[in-house]
């Protein structure tokens, strides 16, 4: 049984978050705590993301949505803990308009391969990355893109609930890092 991390952007993803309603209705599933999810800061967000890789048996997955892709693409470029795989939801874009100005010290992301196995999961009219930035991404990090069509920032405003459809890419995505390993 894999370990899943989940890591939600700014705010700690709501209620009525998909990341939310997986945590709660999956015991393999935990959340990563920063010390603030509302004043995102770099230095405090990786030492939290360490902490929690550290606490896994085997290495974990990471489900991380909007700034904690960035987080993570930081993360693995500083740490040496082994980690099964990374799924990558609505990836921003540090140069858009929307991007929160009190995230910009994650801008400016490694650019170079990622040094696990990842899935950038994209829709075609997220407010904080276009399509073809989150394609740009995905070929700089040799991730895999599923674009999922037009469901805004797939977020918990964007009335996904339970999101099945993306539970069923991350048991796809996980089954085919799992029989890699075989």
């Amino acid at each position: 049984m894999t370990d899943i991390i989940i890591l939600p952007g700014i705010g700690g993803s709501g209620e009525s978050h998909w990341q939310t309603h997986w945590e709660k209705t999956d015991p393999q599933m935990r959340r990563f705590q920063p010390s603030d999810w509302d004043r995102p800061n770099l230095e405090d967000w990786t030492a939290a993301l360490e902490r929690e890789v550290g606490l896994s048996p085997s290495p974990p997955l990471l489900v991380a949505h909007s700034l904690a892709c960035l987080l993570v693409a930081h993360w693995q470029h500083v740490s040496t803990l082994p980690i099964a795989g990374a799924y990558l939801v609505a990836v921003p874009d540090p140069l858009s308009q929307a991007f929160p100005e009190e995230a910009r010290e994650f801008a400016n992301p490694p650019a170079g391969r990622l040094r696990m196995p990842s899935l950038i999961v994209a829709s075609s009219d997220d407010p904080f990355g276009t399509i073809g930035y989150q394609r740009g991404r995905a070929q700089a990090w040799g991730s895999g893109l599923v674009e999922i069509g037009a469901v805004g920032h797939v977020n918990g405003q964007s009335g996904l609930g339970n999101w099945p459809h993306g539970r069923d890419l991350l048991t796809v995505f996980a089954s085919g890092i799992a029989a890699r390993r075989r």
